[in-house]
């Protein structure tokens, strides 16, 4: 157990984060989802918008690395173009 308070902070602290970080990957696991079993263009290419943001957003707040946002958004974007 922690002895400090400043240690029991980071306990209280790590855990919302935790929380917070658990609920947000759920959402984009879901958003990908979407976007990969759309067959209609359309459709798609507006999912596909709403998950790149929500990728930028979480590159942005280091809850995913940049690169793997990039390449997420990459690959997506392939998927979408090639959909007819």
């Amino acid at each position: 157990m922690a002895q400090h308070k400043s240690a029991v902070k980071r306990i209280r602290s790590s855990e919302r984060r935790t929380k917070r970080n658990v609920a947000v990957k759920s959402t984009m696991k879901t958003l990908l989802k979407k976007v990969r079993s759309t067959d209609n263009k359309e459709t798609a290419q507006a999912i596909l918008k709403e998950t790149v943001s929500f990728l930028d957003k979480m590159a942005g707040k280091s809850v995913i690395h940049k690169n793997k946002a990039s390449n997420l958004k990459s690959k997506l974007t392939k998927l979408v173009n090639k959909l007819k």
